[in-house]
């Protein structure tokens, strides 16, 4: 494999840092200036440009480094992890948008209250606070994989660099900042993978040189992968559409419910062709370096090509990255600011303002932590996915089936569902059932449970729920 010369790769670091200066300045310029700003965006951002943010929420670096690594061995079916956001995104838009955004929330967790009260509120907030620093720490392995291909430095480098950065952009331009930088960060994401695609079809020759060589599964709809992983992922990953904090956030900034809707259906639209052209590079790379590690199969084309194009890649994928450490950090500082800092400390606004940057700074540093112990990419996400969609049934079902109104039983649904996939992830998805399955199913078992179990003791959202509910909508 070709390596890059001093001079080369002082090319490249040369072409990621100037992009980062002017987007810092730019995000500097564009900074939020009071709590609303930081959170919503005073709800005036554009359709189009909030759905390149739920777009880049799901096809950030963990997905298009994961996507590629999946494909490497499974084929280009993997492409369905990607697919899978598409068709959750549709149903979002379809049934949830909407309705979302006419509650006047901005938390997956405020939402859930409106349903079963405070202290469901409490326990949803801290079940999507687990789920998304978990996202962050696959974010932070998966865009360290692609910096450190480039530039030479070990893992933990690259991941400080990724950290400190993107602190920066989120804990200091708030939402609307992240917002109108995510559109510069896809543009350039989505010239790089552009170039990838071309690099690697011109090194393989196409896909029938492949198809003639290489193993008939990587070229099937399912590749190697059973119908229940891909099932796992289009209901894991729709699940996780509807419950993830940025992605509500995100359709709260637009400027009606009708926007909110526009703004998920055009994101299920974006999101085909890079899924496509994510199965086809891991492919390519299975076909051109059989030996090489599976997590550096987009990666590798960097090598491959001349130092300004792989300038251009690398910057789109520290873009890439930004994307998903940005938008989830921010995402996680949202939910520990609202329903903790600010319920108990009642502060002034600047004080919220300056309080929350400080939040977000920790937010953004503490997944170093956990780097290293990171274990394979797509399967950490699908499990961060699966944690979400626990949130998810619970919300349908106080929203569709409100017979099942029971604080008490929707807190033990969501506390044994996030225990008990989460044990199930450990334990290596025994039987060969995928934790999606147990995330999916548990919480609707333990709210019928315990509505048969305890029939006049259940404990339904009475008026402090109906109090906070009135109190929000002014």
């Amino acid at each position: 494999m070709a390596t890059f010369g001093y001079w080369d790769t002082a090319i490249i670091i040369g072409m990621v840092v100037i992009y980062i200066l002017l987007t810092s300045w730019f995000s500097v310029k564009l900074r939020s200036r009071n709590s609303e700003q930081f959170m919503v965006a005073s709800r005036s951002m554009p359709a189009v440009v909030v759905a390149v943010l739920l777009m880049s929420e799901f096809i950030g670096a963990k997905s298009t480094v994961g996507t590629s690594q999946e494909a490497f061995s499974a084929g280009i079916a993997a492409s369905w992890s990607v697919i899978a956001a598409s068709i959750g995104f549709l149903f979002f838009g379809l049934f949830m948008a909407k309705r979302l955004y006419s509650s006047g929330e901005f938390t997956i967790s405020g939402f859930i209250a409106m349903k079963y009260g405070k202290r469901a509120k409490l326990v949803v907030s801290a079940i999507m606070i687990y789920a998304l620093f978990l996202v962050n720490v696959g974010n932070y392995v998966s865009g360290a994989a692609a910096i450190s291909t480039v530039m030479r430095i070990n893992l933990p480098t690259a991941a400080v660099i990724t950290a400190i950065v993107s602190t920066v952009y989120f804990a200091w331009g708030g939402l609307k900042s992240v917002a109108y930088l995510t559109i510069v960060h896809s543009a350039v994401k989505l010239i790089g993978i552009a170039i990838l695609v071309y690099v690697a079809w011109q090194m393989t020759g196409g896909i029938k040189p492949m198809m003639a060589q290489m193993p008939e599964h990587y070229f099937t709809w399912n590749g190697s992968l059973s119908n229940g992983t891909i099932g796992a992922w289009i209901i894991g990953t729709a699940g996780a559409i509807f419950s993830t904090q940025f992605i509500i956030q995100a359709i709260s900034a637009t400027r009606s419910p009708a926007a909110a809707r526009n703004a998920s259906l055009l994101a299920a639209a974006l999101c085909v062709p890079i899924s496509l052209a994510l199965g086809f590079l891991g492919v390519s790379a299975k076909f051109l370096f059989p030996n090489i590690k599976s997590l550096y199969a987009l990666p590798v084309f960097l090598q491959h090509m001349n130092p300004l194009l792989a300038g251009v890649v690398t910057t789109s994928l520290v873009a890439s990255i930004f994307v998903s450490v940005c938008t989830v950090a921010l995402a996680i500082a949202s939910l520990v600011v609202k329903d903790f800092y600010v319920p108990r400390y009642n502060p002034a606004p600047d004080v919220e303002l300056r309080m929350t940057r400080w939040i977000s700074l920790v937010v953004g540093l503490v997944p170093l932590v956990f780097v290293l112990f990171v274990p394979q990419i797509l399967a950490l996400s699908f499990f961060t996915r699966a944690l979400r969609l626990t949130v998810s049934v619970v919300a349908l079902i106080g929203i569709y089936l409100p017979f099942f109104n029971s604080s008490r039983g929707a807190m033990a649904a969501l506390i044994i569902a996030t225990i008990s996939t989460t044990v199930w992830y450990l334990l290596g998805n025994p039987f060969g059932i995928d934790n999606m399955y147990v995330s999916l199913v548990t919480p609707a078992i333990v709210i019928v449970l315990e509505k048969l179990l305890f029939p006049s003791g259940s404990t339904p959202v009475g008026a402090s729920g109906e109090r906070l509910q009135h109190r929000e909508s002014h």
